[in-house]
């Protein structure tokens, strides 16, 4: 099997278990998996899901694989006296810096992102997390 359909086997499976943590919160979510390219491999929106959320969690997915961390540690080096302090206006703006996005690993390899809002900065996190627990 080629990694990309490893990978979207993968995010199928991640985003079931996101969806069903987004039900059981009762928050509609946007869940996105993308690639270690920051492509998008797989796009779910939930119904009653936020539209801006579209946007938001492919933009977390693309951030949690170009900077290599959660989106919730790039929060603090963001801040104003963080070492990335204006990273959120580089990168065409694609530079999502509050929580709910995480890199997906493979051993040490980062293999892709998976990205998540709808909700709060906590339940965007807890679905994403939701989603990367179904790989172990």
């Amino acid at each position: 099997m080629t990694t990309t359909g490893k990978l979207l086997d993968m995010a199928k499976k991640m985003a079931e278990a996101a969806a069903a943590k987004a039900i059981e919160i009762d928050v509609p979510m946007v869940i996105v998996v993308c690639d270690a390219s920051g492509n998008t491999v797989l796009f779910n929106r939930m119904e009653d899901s936020l539209l801006a959320s579209m946007d938001i969690a492919t933009n977390k997915a693309y951030t949690a694989v170009a900077l290599k961390m959660g989106t919730d540690q790039a929060a603090d080096l963001a801040k104003e006296s963080g070492q990335l302090f204006g990273i959120a206006s580089c990168d065409k703006g694609r530079m999502v810096v509050f929580g709910g996005g995480f890199p997906i690993f493979e051993g040490d390899k980062i293999i892709g992102g998976i990205g998540v809002s709808g909700g709060s900065v906590a339940d965007d996190m807890i679905v994403a997390q939701a989603g990367l627990d179904a790989l172990k």
